[in-house]
């Protein structure tokens, strides 16, 4: 399970990058260029918007992984023992 994970994280991280066109590349501030297409951010906010939403789904996708993995439930009375047995 750690292989097909660790395999999916690098392949889209490391494999397939995504590139900005030419014109996109050139639209963008400094911190950006060629890596988004489209407008870029208007004022600071965007930036500060961006690194909360950014924040918040690394948390998410943490605990999602931890939880799957290992769920910690131990309780010999909890519903998954139902489904197992």
């Amino acid at each position: 399970m750690k292989k097909i994970i660790i395999s999916a994280v690098s392949f889209f991280i490391f494999i397939y990058p995504s590139k900005a066109c030419e014109v996109c590349e050139r639209n963008q501030p400094k911190l950006l260029q060629g890596i988004v297409h489209g407008a870029g951010p208007e004022s600071n906010w965007d930036y500060i918007s961006m690194a909360l939403i950014t924040t918040i789904a690394l948390f998410t996708l943490f605990y999602t992984i931890k939880y799957l993995v290992r769920p910690g439930e131990k309780n010999a009375t909890h519903i998954k023992f139902s489904i197992l047995n």
